[in-house]
């Protein structure tokens, strides 16, 4: 089928954060995309917040970190997680999160050259997609995906146009679907979902409020409030969430899902903020309120034929460990380069298949560990309150104050209890350490199983195994200025990255002259490695050699020196064949 026959290379259904940056990423890449979504604009509530360090890379490589960065919550502000019975109240405890403490904060700037920052879906959506528009992707509002029809040629979507209700059809060499929790394209697809939906629910309102006088002095963007005025769901505590520091907010809490819908009235609304302030008199204007339920499920197949679904669509949880748009936001950076690849003809068509390889068992971490954070949050309860006291958090409070043995017991307790919340707000390697398993990933043959050093949940392993991330250290450019390793790698293309000494490879990528391969020579002008952090972190010899793909993810290594230029070539291209699922011409 010739290129005429298809309106666009790949069609994307939905323009949250895994289709918008699915989009950005195609377009920035060359790839004719159009996005249909659904509703008028983006998020109209700032649901997803939290964006760790890997999102932020991704952000960064696709060139619009510091765009987001100017609607975003600084990092240094995002501090202080507290536990206090309301903002004017007594205080239960602090913790230090988001790797803002004193204890934490060296391990996450050697883990990336990027900051976390806080946000609001809100404002990161607009700039994805305004960046794609810019880019060449084409956007489509108030459109209704209906359905598609795919054969060994592409995929016809159909949709409707909401405003003047004209039914219509796009050819398309893909489709990706990124519909959301409630995916249709899920369903037609038959995808099984494993799990439990709407285990618990939650209110949320979006409200106006300047507490800066409560806040200011202990700034954070959660703040947990355990009152005995009403003891809240699932988690058991209330949480206010800064949008705006300090005068835009989210209040949530729990309610039986046994008593059917909560009293969502403006008054029950506002009255149960009061509380958790403790400003009977405080002035709030309610923009918004809605509810939203516990899932705890996931996909383990993310596609069909022409048909790649990712985020919401495929894995569904609470928003606890911040870790929802991170991973569609992921799911859609690995799947882009894919589709490129082979829209382009750079790659085979099977090197889709790895997608559900590398990101199905991701999906299914995050689910599995957003869920467990609501547990834990058990033993924290345990020390605030005291089970069947007429006033359990008074009550709790006495005991937790108690300078006798008792007190002492449940200090400790507390301790401990705070400690366990270290894996929700302090998990960088939750965040950083995922490792892929697929055929665009050659495993060394007599590799031993990776031994992890520290805890694997809490703390960044930087390795270069293949199937990890690349890792970050600082280098110098030939201006003399700072450039991480992850600079000089992914931007839509693979990358060679070997050493000096490395003269066998840097002929056999020149050799190869293949248009998506560049050559990264670490100790070169314009990567020296002024630090010696390379050196100490490659894990191989100076003239081995490394394959990084376009996600900055490690494909294929050698760990030995290589002196000769046939034996560099053959290596080289047969890896890139495998990865690639391909035949490379040789000259």
């Amino acid at each position: 089928m010739s290129a005429k026959e298809f309106d666009t290379d790949v069609v994307v259904i939905g323009s949250g954060p895994t289709g918008a940056t699915a989009a950005l990423a195609l377009a920035t890449y060359g790839v004719q995309v159009t996005v249909a979504t659904y509703y008028n604009w983006t998020a109209n509530t700032p649901r997803a917040h939290i964006t760790n360090q890997r999102t932020m890379e991704v952000l960064r490589d696709l060139g619009i970190e510091a765009q987001v960065a100017k609607y975003a919550t600084p990092w240094d502000m995002m501090g202080d997680t507290l536990f206090t019975t309301s903002f004017a109240g007594e205080e239960i405890a602090r913790l230090r999160t988001w790797g803002t403490g004193d204890e934490r904060l060296g391990d996450y700037l050697q883990g990336s050259p990027c900051p976390m920052m806080d946000i609001p879906q809100t404002a990161m959506e607009p700039v994805l997609l305004t960046s794609a528009a810019e880019r060449g992707a084409r956007l489509l509002f108030n459109t209704e995906y209906l359905s598609h029809r795919q054969d060994d040629g592409g995929v016809t979507v159909v949709l409707r146009d909401r405003v003047s209700t004209r039914q219509f059809e796009l050819r398309a060499k893909y489709l990706v679907g990124a519909d959301g929790a409630r995916s249709t394209i899920v369903q037609q697809l038959g995808l099984k979902i494993e799990g439990e939906h709407a285990r618990a629910g939650t209110v949320y309102t979006l409200f106006d409020a300047d507490l800066s006088r409560y806040v200011e002095h202990r700034p954070s963007i959660l703040y947990w409030i355990v009152t005995s005025g009403a003891l809240f769901g699932e988690i058991g505590m209330g949480l206010l969430r800064a949008i705006k520091p300090w005068h835009q907010w989210i209040s949530g809490w729990g309610f039986d899902l046994a008593k059917g819908d909560p009293d969502m009235s403006p008054e029950s609304v506002s009255a149960k903020i009061r509380v958790m302030v403790g400003d009977p008199n405080l002035k709030i204007s309610i923009r918004s309120t809605s509810v939203w339920y516990v899932n705890q499920a996931y996909a383990t197949t993310y596609s069909v034929g022409r048909v790649l679904c990712g985020g919401d669509a495929v894995h569904r949880h609470p928003p606890s460990s911040g870790l929802g748009s991170n991973t569609c936001i992921q799911d859609a950076f690995n799947l882009a380069w894919k589709l490129a690849f082979v829209i382009r003809g750079d790659a085979g068509p099977q090197l889709l298949e790895s997608y559900t390889l590398e990101r199905a068992p991701i999906g299914q971490q995050v689910v599995m560990r957003a869920n467990q954070s609501r547990l834990e949050y058990a033993p924290l309860n345990r020390c605030f309150r005291v089970v069947g006291d007429e006033d359990p958090v008074l009550a709790g409070l006495k005991r937790l104050r108690d300078p006798g043995p008792e007190g002492a017991a449940i200090r400790a307790d507390l301790a401990k209890a705070l400690e366990l919340k270290n894996t929700e707000f302090n998990a960088q390697g939750v965040e950083m350490n995922q490792r892929y398993a697929s055929s665009a990933v050659l495993a060394e043959s007599n590799a031993t199983p990776e031994t992890w050093q520290r805890d694997r949940d809490l703390y960044l392993q930087a390795t270069t195994r293949p199937g990890a991330k690349l890792p970050h250290v600082w280098l110098v450019d030939g201006g003399g200025r700072r450039i991480s390793t992850l600079d000089v790698v992914g931007h839509g293309r693979m990358s060679l990255v070997t050493g000096l000494s490395g003269i066998a490879w840097i002929d056999a990528a020149e050799r190869l002259a293949q248009p998506f391969l560049r050559t990264v020579v670490i100790g070169s002008a314009d990567a020296q490695d002024l630090y010696c952090g390379w050196a100490r972190c490659r894990e191989m010899a100076e003239a081995g050699a490394l394959l990084v793909r376009p996600d900055g993810y490690i494909a294929w290594r050698h760990l030995d020196a290589v002196w000769d230029a046939s034996t560099a070539f053959d290596a080289l291209r047969s890896a890139l064949k495998a990865i690639l699922s391909t035949t490379l011409s040789a000259d």
